[in-house]
């Protein structure tokens, strides 16, 4: 089995796409208006309106009340990113501190209320963990930030 993605349910696909595209530095394909997807060697974020829910059978989801997934991103420098993205983040929940793990870390609130970390491996251990997960980061003037 492959992962092969994240999807977000939201009412405003285009606000959150044009939030993500400033985030990850990359445009999303758009196959139709109520649905997004960016595409990136890691991973697979997909936006999705809620008019798609019932595609999937009732009660299967509710825009913009999650509150136990964090979306993750890893990148070359969490201080950098925080200072790129304090001109479009309207809630900062951790500004750059080291966690106990040994990852450098700052979390925000997207425009639907769900959280996002990036993040960047600096203590030894931490980097002897991430080194054999196959990621090759990105930085963002080269596409996109995993």
């Amino acid at each position: 089995m492959n992962f092969a993605s994240v999807r977000i349910i939201t009412d405003d696909v285009d606000r959150l796409v044009k939030f993500y595209e400033k985030v990850m530095g990359v445009s999303a394909e758009r196959p139709v208006p109520v649905f997004a997807e960016f595409i990136v060697p890691s991973c697979t974020l997909a936006i999705g309106d809620s008019q798609m829910v019932s595609l999937f059978g009732a009660g299967s989801g509710v825009a913009a009340e999650n509150h136990t997934v964090i979306i993750e991103f890893r990148v070359h420098n969490v201080d950098a990113e925080y200072e790129r993205l304090k001109p479009f983040v309207d809630e900062w929940v951790k500004e750059p501190t080291t966690m106990p793990w040994g990852n450098s870390a700052v979390l925000f609130r997207e425009p639907d209320g769900n959280l996002v970390n990036l993040f960047e491996p600096v203590t030894e251990e931490a980097i002897k963990r991430f080194n054999g997960r196959g990621r090759r980061i990105v930085e963002v003037s080269e596409v996109c930030i995993l």
